[in-house]
């Protein structure tokens, strides 16, 4: 679960994390209050929860409160990447001496926390790791002991000489840890980690990624979320007893088995078409969960085709047909859809769809399946 920069911000600073003094806004008149509040010059920062804010235009400095109403007026309802800007944070300016980046993470292949941190901070940290991997040092913690002091203090040295600097920077890394362990998160970031010129070291930015299988133990943090219209098709796929994930891609699929998804998707983009979805129907499935299914994927704008590949082990291929032939006849589809039944009644499953008069292309293969939706899709 991801949450708003303000939202981390306030974790941040209940473990003893420098951030600058601020307050969100869903109006340029709360912003234009906010900024007198605090006085000098602020930083106003959309609230969206996608990076490259700044790139968009998302993130202006305002000299004074009508400036700072100015730059809300043009920063709220505005768009970046797709997601409305509907509030923004409103902070204290910092006069910027220095930038770090300072980042923990859950890494699955070592199975404990890595610490990351980078004197090049201030820009994407993945382009860092892409571009000059050699600037960022990583550090395992051992999740049975977790992070001692001196481990704190040997990374805060890999970003600063100064020993004043350092000790700062020693408490936000320790600070840091113990609210990614406390919160059960699996991404906390700051980037950047400022040193200001007055040698106050401050935590001006703040990400913050909840495991979701945590949250169970921490309702006050589920309190902090706010559902995108493809997490409310997730959440409600969820409590259908489907797994739904939303893509950038344009053929939606359908599939019964995580591993079938996944090979599915692969073979889109093999043959260079691009999945707008992981959809999983699950095993034992019924029509109402298959008709479900379809109306999720209908409801995606981005959805141009969609491919039915279903392999029939648990899963009657009959079952399946039922629930399309349901789901279709009440909707006014002019989508093409490719389907491929195989396994359990699987002839039963073609009979069905044959003898419902719907629209539908079969194919008896994955290469043949895929190949067909990408051709439909593109107009060939």
């Amino acid at each position: 679960m991801k949450i708003y920069e303000y939202q981390a911000k306030g974790i941040f600073k209940n473990y003893g994390i420098p951030v600058p003094e601020g307050d969100v806004a869903e109006t340029p008149e709360q912003a234009k209050q906010i900024a007198e509040k605090l006085g000098g010059t602020v930083v106003v920062k959309a609230q969206v929860h996608i990076g490259g804010r700044g790139k968009a235009g998302g993130v202006k400095l305002a000299e004074n409160p009508d400036d700072a109403y100015e730059k809300a007026s043009k920063i709220i309802g505005m768009e970046i990447k797709g997601l409305e800007v509907k509030r923004v944070l409103i902070t204290r300016g910092v006069d910027i001496q220095s930038e770090s980046y300072i980042g923990i993470i859950i890494d699955r292949k070592s199975k404990k926390p890595v610490f990351m941190v980078s004197k090049a901070g201030g820009i994407d940290i993945e382009q860092v790791a892409r571009e000059t991997p050699e600037k960022i040092y990583k550090f395992p913690v051992d999740p049975v002991y977790g992070l001692f002091p001196h481990q704190a203090r040997l990374l805060a040295y890999k970003l600063y000489d100064d020993p004043k600097i350092v000790k700062e920077a020693q408490k936000t890394i320790m600070g840091l840890y113990n609210a990614f362990i406390s919160i059960d998160a699996s991404l906390a970031e700051i980037n950047p980690f400022v040193v200001a010129k007055d040698g106050k070291t401050w935590a001006v930015d703040a990400k913050v990624v909840l495991d979701d299988n945590g949250l169970i133990k921490h309702p006050e943090l589920e309190k902090l979320r706010d559902v995108t219209p493809a997490e409310e098709k997730e959440i409600m796929a969820k409590k259908m007893g489907l797994s739904y994930i939303r893509l950038n891609g344009d053929i939606g699929c359908v599939v019964n088995g995580a591993g079938l998804a996944m090979t599915t998707m692969d073979v889109i983009k093999h043959f260079g078409g691009e999945p707008a979805n992981f959809l999983d129907i699950g095993g034992s499935s019924n029509p109402e969960k298959v008709k479900n299914a379809m109306n999720i994927l209908f409801s995606d704008k981005h959805v141009k085709g969609v491919w039915f590949n279903i392999f029939g082990g648990i899963t009657r291929c009959d079952d399946v047909a039922k629930g399309m032939v349901e789901a279709l006849k009440g909707m006014n589809i002019s989508l093409p859809l490719v389907v491929r039944l195989t396994g359990t009644n699987e002839t039963e499953g073609k009979e069905i769809l044959k003898a419902s008069g719907l629209s539908i292309t079969s194919a008896d293969t994955m290469s043949e399946g895929a190949q067909k939706i990408i051709q439909l899709v593109r107009g060939g």
